[in-house]
């Protein structure tokens, strides 16, 4: 009978279905809707960043992403829009070259960008690769490769972004890239601290590079853990306002 018991008992073991395993898509849908990103389609946000005000209204795929700074007495608007960019100067607009507007569009795109993820991650030109799981500083991550096409992916479509996203909690954590533009480098940034304004998720970043450019940017959470990065900078959000349009 006891042997009968526990041959049963391995049945029911080996006859247990085996758990299923997340996709890419499946952890970045779950991150987006943990951190409260799915909100950032129909809202507006403003902020500070380095002593510049940002501003972002988006709407069912419509945005207005600004940028507002003062120099001595000159005031600069920019504004980026479905449409294009524009810029005004003491409130007058004016003429930018196509060289330098796809700078200006660059630079604005990518600091509202940032500062809203993982809002984007579902974009239709972002491909998502689910790598081998990681363990920061005894936590336990998904670790999610980015990619971009060519089609819809901005001129920056070659870059490559690694993101590492809690197995608990679906929060990101860390993230790195590596980049092409001026001569090309990698980053890792690492959480510093983390609010909660309307819903939505905003967190702070200290900023690392490798001190050997050589260091994969697979491998780049493996060479933090071993004090092979140097930081750089600090990602810190001020001034956070969110209103969530109905």
């Amino acid at each position: 009978m006891r042997y009968l018991s526990i041959a049963i008992l391995f049945l029911i073991i080996a006859c247990k279905p085996a758990k299923k395993e997340l996709t890419a898509q499946q952890i970045i849908d779950k991150t987006i809707k943990y951190s409260g990103a799915d909100k950032v389609a129909n809202s507006e946000i403003s902020f500070t960043f380095r002593g510049i005000n940002y501003a972002a209204v988006r709407n069912d795929g419509n945005f207005k992403l600004f940028r507002n700074y003062k120099t001595d007495s000159t005031t600069v608007d920019e504004v980026l829009t479905n449409n294009g960019y524009e810029k005004y100067v003491n409130a007058q607009s004016v003429k930018v070259s196509d060289t330098m507007i796809s700078k200006y569009s660059n630079s604005i795109n990518s600091v509202h960008y940032f500062s809203v993820l993982p809002f984007g991650l579902n974009d239709k030109a972002v491909r998502k690769k689910l790598l081998t799981p990681s363990t920061v500083n005894g936590k336990k991550y998904y670790k999610i490769e980015i990619t971009f096409t060519e089609d819809g992916g901005g001129e920056d479509f070659e870059d490559v972004f690694i993101y590492w996203i809690g197995k608990d909690d679906f929060l990101i954590d860390y993230l790195a890239y590596a980049y092409h533009t001026n001569g090309g480098g990698k980053r890792f940034r690492v959480l510093k601290e983390q609010c909660v304004k309307n819903g939505i998720r905003f967190v702070d970043y200290h900023n690392y590079k490798p001190l050997n450019k050589n260091i994969k940017l697979i491998n780049i959470d493996k060479a933090f853990e071993e004090n092979q990065l140097e930081k750089v900078s600090e990602i810190v959000l001020k001034d956070i306002n969110v209103t969530i349009l109905k």
